[in-house]
C-alpha cells in the first residue's frame, strides 16, 4: 500500500506560479515513479508529468516549458513547480504512484492522493 498526500494548491492570477507537493509513505518500493494528473471542470483526468526515482521525467505537451517536476528521495516527496499559469490550468491536481518506462510512457497504478485544487483567474 502507498499513501499519497498532495498540498500546495490555491488561487493564483494568470501568469503566476504555484508549487505542489506530493508526499509518499507506505510501501514506496512498489513503484518506480510518481506522476501528476489533473482534472478540470467537465473534463477527463489527464496526465501532466512524471518523474522516476532516477530522475527521468516526462511532460504533457500542454505544460512543457512551464511546469517542472522534481523529487527529494530522502523526503519521499515529489514537487510540481508550475509557472506562467493559465486559466486552462485550473483543475484538481492528483499525484499517483506508478511506473515511468524508458520510452517515456507512464503507467499509473491504483494509488492516488486526495487531490489539491488549483484555480487560475484571468
Amino acid at each position: 500500500q502507498v499513501q499519497l498526500v498532495e498540498s500546495g494548491g490555491g488561487l493564483v492570477q494568470a501568469g503566476g506560479s504555484l508549487r505542489l507537493s506530493c508526499a509518499a509513505s507506505g510501501s514506496t518500493s512498489s513503484h518506480n515513479a510518481i506522476g501528476w494528473y489533473r482534472q478540470g471542470p467537465g473534463k477527463q483526468r489527464e496526465f501532466v508529468a512524471a518523474i522516476s526515482r532516477g530522475g527521468n521525467t516526462n511532460y504533457a505537451a500542454s505544460v512543457k516549458g512551464r511546469f517542472t517536476i522534481s523529487r527529494d528521495n530522502a523526503k519521499n516527496t515529489v514537487y510540481l513547480q508550475m509557472n506562467s499559469l493559465e486559466p486552462e490550468d485550473t483543475a484538481v491536481y492528483y499525484c499517483n504512484a506508478g511506473v515511468l518506462y524508458s520510452g517515456g510512457d507512464y503507467l499509473a497504478y491504483g494509488y492516488w492522493g486526495q487531490g489539491t485544487q488549483v484555480t487560475v483567474s484571468s
